[in-house]
């Protein structure tokens, strides 16, 4: 696992534990807070026998199993925690949380092995059915996907039906709504979203949404929901959109967003901390690229999200959908990732428990005072971040405003003692404005951004002559010379001026000298005048370069 985009400090440090899973595949994960157990099923298909759930407390241990007559996939937790549902290929099995023993169980109207989704909501248990047996059959777009209820020790078929499979979620920030949604239908179908009041004897819909437009494109691909503390969004991992953030009364997209996952990564799981301050989002992704990313619950703050990369043998390379799920104070996310095989891992991620202030202090200089367009100029500051110490250099962002538009600048590292250099080379002459941000981690607030305004100057240029001491009327003048300049090269085909001026003070122009690409050029001339003689050589100067002359006397003879 590699940790990257947010630094640690070292009394609050992101940490990571992980277990490799005795399974072969993944069905579902509950955290159990009031016993600080993990449960974790294998959701296994196509295979039938005695099964069990895995048992693991919160320091990723495994401390027991609860046994189960046949493979084992979807489970729920009841609101008070005192039981948990689970899901085996005919039943739905009940057991006490604070006994681990089994307490009941409930029929099903199918004995399948395609696994189910089991939620808990207004007080009742919910299961999805997909009527089929065999691996092959199950994820078919066009199989019936069913929706059920528990009734004491039988099933209710509550006549919400749909095709494919459906996926289903119950938060306690709504303990009266069940949120479904339709995955596995196929590439080309246009999935739904809905949310079902769960208070009644029987479910009543309420709002619903498809995401494709009129040309069909921006459907679904669902891979897991999750509800926010308060009730007030959804959010939904979606493996064809990203993270998708929902207004829990109408499934509207919600007035702010999450950040996109980073580049090549598909959303595979999300979750709410209990605490309601942050949102996990998982993801698959290839190489160095995040894939999980945990940051503030609130997507108008603006803290860098504190990201993960699994891309080893002993971590896995992907949060499995649905594979995600917080302890209810926050201060642990457990997470169950795969090698893409047969390969499982439980991981225990600590987040830093406080975040601390930040602010820029002092006053913002440049290096060189003066800059000058096309040169690297450095902006000095100093950030001042409260609490301990960061264990890697956190970076300042910045960003030039000028004539021609708001430019990004690489951000730069801050040193221990809270300097920073932001390096930035500007391609306009004139005023300029450099914003500074410092956006914040998992341990730090961001800052109030700072600015400073300066003036770009052009470029100076130069002109070295080489010119002999004596000439003769005859033999004329040979002057050699080079034209160099600082920032961006020297335009083409540059002409440049020179004139003589005789020891009479009569001035006269020549022909002018061109220049090389190499900046060199030669001045040839036949002088009318013995004595000294003055040669003027100059350049005019362009949009982004100053003028400069230089001159050299060379005493003519006869």
């Amino acid at each position: 696992m590699v940790a990257v985009g947010a630094p640690a400090a070292s009394a609050a440090t992101p940490s990571d534990e992980a277990a490799k899973l005795p399974i072969a595949s993944f069905g579902a994960m509950v955290v159990d807070d009031a016993h600080e157990r993990v449960y974790v099923t294998d959701g296994r298909r196509s295979s039938s026998g005695p099964s069990e759930v895995l048992v693991y407390n919160f320091a990723g241990q495994r401390v027991g199993s609860l046994a189960t007559d046949w493979p084992a996939s979807g489970m729920a937790l009841s609101a008070d925690g005192a039981t948990l549902h689970v899901s085996q290929s005919n039943r739905i099995l009940t057991f006490d949380t604070a006994t681990q023993t089994r307490t009941g169980a409930a029929s099903t109207p199918y004995d399948v092995t395609c696994g189910r989704e089991v939620a808990f909501a207004g007080g009742k248990t919910w299961f999805t059915e997909t009527p089929y047996s065999g691996s092959s059959y199950c994820d078919r777009p066009e199989n019936t996907a069913l929706l059920y209820g528990v009734k004491g020790t039988s099933s209710v078929n509550t006549g919400w039906n749909s095709q494919g499979r459906l996926r289903l979620e119950a938060g306690p920030g709504a303990p009266d709504r069940l949120v479904m949604g339709q995955a596995g239908a196929g590439p080309t179908a246009d999935a739904f979203l809905t949310a079902f009041d769960a208070s009644g004897d029987t479910l009543v819909r309420g709002p619903s949404r498809r995401f494709a437009d009129a040309e069909g494109k921006g459907a679904m691909d669902l891979k897991d929901i999750a509800q926010s503390v308060d009730g007030k969004r959804i959010a939904v991992a979606d493996a064809a959109y990203g993270t998708r953030l929902l207004d829990a009364g109408d499934l509207a997209d919600a007035p702010t967003a999450y950040q996109p996952l980073p580049e090549g990564a598909k959303a595979s799981a999300v979750a709410f901390s209990g605490d309601g301050k942050y949102v996990a989002r998982g993801a698959a992704a290839t190489g160095s690229a995040a894939d999980l990313l945990i940051q503030p619950a609130d997507p108008e703050d603006g803290t860098t999200p504190l990201e993960f990369a699994f891309e080893g043998d002993l971590d896995g390379t992907r949060v499995v959908p649905q594979g995600l799920g917080w302890a209810k104070d926050g201060s642990r996310l457990f997470a169950v990732t795969s090698d893409g095989g047969n390969g499982h891992w439980l991981h225990v991620i600590k987040p830093p428990a406080a975040q601390y202030d930040s602010r820029f202090t002092g006053t913002l200089t440049t290096m060189p005072a003066k800059p000058v367009v096309g040169e690297p100029v450095g902006i000095r500051g100093r950030l001042e971040l409260d609490g301990p110490a960061p264990a890697e250099p956190v970076k300042v962002a910045a960003v030039r405003k000028d004539a021609d538009g708001t430019h990004e600048v690489a951000a730069a590292r801050v040193a221990a003692d809270g300097s920073f250099t932001v390096l930035d080379v500007p391609d306009r002459v004139g005023e300029a404005t450099y914003t500074l941000r410092f956006l914040g981690d998992v341990t730090h607030r961001p800052a109030e951004d700072v600015t400073l305004t300066v003036d770009v100057a052009k470029a100076s240029t130069g002109i070295e002559l080489t010119a002999p001491a004596e000439a003769t009327r005859a033999g004329g003048v040979s002057i050699t010379g080079r034209l160099t300049g600082q920032g961006r090269a020297l335009p083409s085909g540059i002409s440049l001026k020179v004139t003589r001026t005789d020891r009479f003070g009569t001035t006269g122009e020549l022909t002018s000298a061109s220049v090389a690409a190499d900046g060199t050029f030669g001045v040839k001339d036949l002088p009318g005048k013995r004595g000294r003689t003055l040669y003027t050589v100059s350049y005019a100067g362009d949009a982004l370069h100053e003028g400069s002359s230089a001159t050299a006397t060379v005493k003519i003879t006869a």
